[in-house]
């Protein structure tokens, strides 16, 4: 399998987003009449099932109380950073608004300096209880070497899942200069559902629905404000990291008969590249730049990674994306631009209407090809104005 790229050394073609196109089905269906939705397993069986498959990120620049209030009552779910500014400071918005108005040559070392500031646990608390207050679920994220101190003050206060993230997630991590996440101990230790990432591997993915987990993240260096790929040289592109992560899924649901979901996490801005994510196998995607770009965003217009304050190596940067409407906007229309950035539940609703599919899991059947000309065939005009798919 793959191609030689050199004497005793081969390398896989991969793809992503813009190598591939879905065929449309024999039969259509009503968009009206298909299922989005998408389920959350918990131990007890009592599922969590979301009207629409979509997640915003946990990142500051996309996601706070507020931010996620709305993003809950509209159907969605919204993740809360418990590694950022919410958890840092009594008074967030100050924080937000001196990174939103510093200059490019200085808002490295100003997010460095500002997410130096220790996290506060009883704001972790406060964030979850202020979610729970507002009758939606409350979902919050941290890093492995914090879970388990912050998954049981999050537990407590009553919050709903659990995000574990890191760039690169595995079972096996070791190091000598901390202790290690004993994944499975952790998902048995807490109640509610875990949700762990990142992952782009059938191996690692494998082994990390094997701990417990009820659900896995994917995608490493994707994002629109990430750096990985460049700073790091690491990643896999999105299609090909999906289809062999969902292969994993498939296996270990054959093996267990228990299904976990996994998320197709960054590098989609657009409805079609959510499209193309859940055709390729995922259960739900997780989405950050998109609603960035919401009124409602903490990052008024700009958007930042969950890596780029990073003491010593930063794996993001700051960018400009704009506000171009309110969360319904960009979940649920009316589009009022044309890039396909707004109406993200409308446009998989229509896509599985044409494909045949009537759920989620259908869709997932859905033929793809590869065709890298999907985007620019017969668009010469929009890509010379700089409109519509030439945006």
């Amino acid at each position: 399998m793959g191609m030689w790229i050199g004497r005793n050394r081969k390398a896989r073609v991969t793809y992503g987003f813009d190598e591939i196109a879905l065929v449309p089905g024999d039969i259509t269906i009503n968009p009206n009449e298909v299922d989005t939705s998408f389920i959350i397993p918990r131990k007890d069986g009592g599922d969590i099932k979301l009207k629409i498959p979509i997640i915003a990120s946990a990142m500051d620049g996309v996601t706070n109380v507020r931010f996620c209030i709305e993003m809950g009552k509209l159907g969605g779910l919204g993740v809360v950073n418990l590694e950022g500014v919410q958890t840092r400071y009594e008074n967030p918005d100050e924080a937000l608004s001196r990174i939103v108005k510093a200059d490019k040559t200085e808002v490295t070392a100003l997010l460095q300096k500002i997410y130096q500031e220790p996290v506060k646990e009883d704001l972790i608390s406060r964030r979850v209880q202020e979610l729970k207050a507002a009758g939606v679920l409350a979902a919050v994220s941290s890093i492995p070497q914090r879970a388990e101190r912050f998954g049981a003050i999050a537990q407590e206060a009553g919050a709903d899942i659990f995000f574990v993230q890191s760039t690169v997630s595995t079972v096996r991590h070791i190091s000598t200069e901390y202790k290690s996440l004993d994944l499975a101990e952790f998902t048995k230790t807490m109640k509610i559902p875990v949700i762990i990432g990142n992952a782009v591997t059938y191996n690692v993915t494998l082994e990390l629905m094997q701990c417990g987990v009820a659900g896995v993240l994917i995608g490493v260096g994707p994002g629109a404000a990430c750096t990985s790929r460049g700073v790091l040289g690491l990643g896999v592109p999105q299609v090909t990291a999906t289809v062999d992560c969902a292969a994993a899924r498939d296996a270990y649901y054959k093996q267990s008969a228990r299904y976990v979901p996994i998320i197709t996490d960054g590098g989609m801005s657009k409805g079609g590249d959510v499209c193309k994510a859940l055709a390729c196998g995922s259960d739900a995607v997780m989405i950050g730049s998109a609603f960035a770009r919401a009124k409602e965003a903490p990052g008024q217009g700009y958007h930042w990674g969950m890596a780029t304050p990073h003491a010593n190596l930063p794996r993001g940067t700051r960018i400009k994306v704009g506000i171009t409407g309110q969360i319904k906007e960009i979940l649920y229309g009316p589009a009022s631009v044309d890039d396909g950035s707004q109406n993200l539940v409308g446009a998989i609703a229509t896509c599985m209407g044409n494909v045949g599919a009537k759920d989620i899991r259908q869709f997932q059947e859905t033929e793809i090809i590869i065709a890298p000309s999907i985007k620019t065939e017969g668009k010469l005009f929009q890509m010379v104005q700089s409109v519509g798919m030439g945006t």
